[in-house]
């Protein structure tokens, strides 16, 4: 086991609407069964090196893996996918936000790009996906690194009760109201309100991000929230997390997880208001080759707030 810490450093203020940054857009729109996802890299002068696929979590997009993909660029050859209906990516065609459904479409990229078997990471639900995926497709994954994976835990803690509602029916239609409530600058003030209570649930600490990044954080919050899509997406995978935790049989998630033969690096935040550090001892016995990187001073989003850290221990385990 390893740990790490950092120093905090004082908090900025978030900053007003006319310092918000434009919104940076993927490289490139790629065509997969049943959607249309957005796709980041790979980095110039990566060719050569082992392909990696980089999996967001819940309400996040490919631009949560940016400093890590930054960390890593001499060891593997990274891409960031947006999930059907995050980032920039188009709703499924069918509408299915399952775990199921996210599979099946980054199963359908990994096959259209012909870049399997990948290194594959995952944060969160991205880190279910990886996982359900490295399971049925053993031959498109090379290792997996899981970042708070979105494994099943009950009873959740406390602080995660929240992501869970968006999951009760009726909950999503208040939350759209009162979205819509808002205009000019008391709207402005809501998104950078929002968007502080997103990072302070996320963030281990989240007095210590750069104004540039928080500024990012805001002008995202802002972009996403006006897509006609983007609740449909969060709430339909909130549904499909809850659904997937009470799975049975071959689609269980920790029976997936003990199919999964490739090296495993598991990092965990002690931080963490999402998912408990109590999941990573029975993470650790359901991999069959599992590695365990521990960060005291991280929270859900360990490759955001420690990648240099995280890089580490990934080069170590693709070595």
């Amino acid at each position: 086991m390893s740990t790490e810490q950092r120093a905090t450093a004082p908090a900025e203020p978030l900053p007003t609407a006319v310092d918000l940054p434009d919104a940076v857009g993927p490289d490139r729109m790629v065509t997969v069964p049943g959607a249309v996802l957005a796709v980041t890299g790979p980095a110039a002068g990566s060719e050569g090196l082992p392909p990696a696929l980089f999996v967001h979590g819940l309400g996040g997009s490919g631009d949560n893996w940016t400093e890590l993909m930054a960390e890593l660029a001499d060891t593997v050859s990274g891409e960031a996918v947006d999930l059907p209906g995050f980032g920039w990516s188009e709703p499924p065609l069918d509408g299915d936000h399952s775990l199921s459904g996210h599979v099946r479409a980054v199963i359908g990229y990994l096959e259209a790009s012909g870049r399997g078997p990948v290194h594959l990471f995952g944060n969160s639900l991205g880190g279910a996906v990886a996982v359900r995926l490295a399971a049925l497709r053993p031959d498109l994954v090379r290792s997996l690194t899981l970042i708070s994976p979105a494994l099943p835990e009950l009873p959740p803690q406390r602080t995660a009760w929240p992501t869970g509602l968006l999951a009760v029916p009726g909950v999503p239609a208040l939350l759209q109201r009162a979205a819509a409530s808002g205009s000019g600058a008391a709207g402005a003030a809501e998104v950078e309100s929002a968007t502080a209570r997103l990072l302070d649930l996320v963030y281990g600490d989240a007095a210590a991000i750069p104004a540039e990044k928080r500024a990012r954080a805001v002008a995202e919050y802002r972009r996403r929230a006006a897509l006609p899509h983007a609740m449909a997406a969060l709430v339909g995978s909130a549904r499909g997390i809850v659904s997937a935790y009470t799975q049975r049989g071959d689609q269980a998630l920790w029976r997936q997880a003990a199919q999964v033969r490739v090296p495993v690096l598991l990092v965990y935040g002690l931080k963490d208001k999402l998912v408990s550090y109590r999941s990573a001892r029975r993470a650790c016995a359901a991999f069959a080759d599992a590695r365990l990187l521990v960060l005291p001073e991280s929270g859900h989003v360990a490759m955001m707030e420690h990648p240099v850290q995280v890089a580490r221990a990934v080069r170590e385990l693709v070595a």
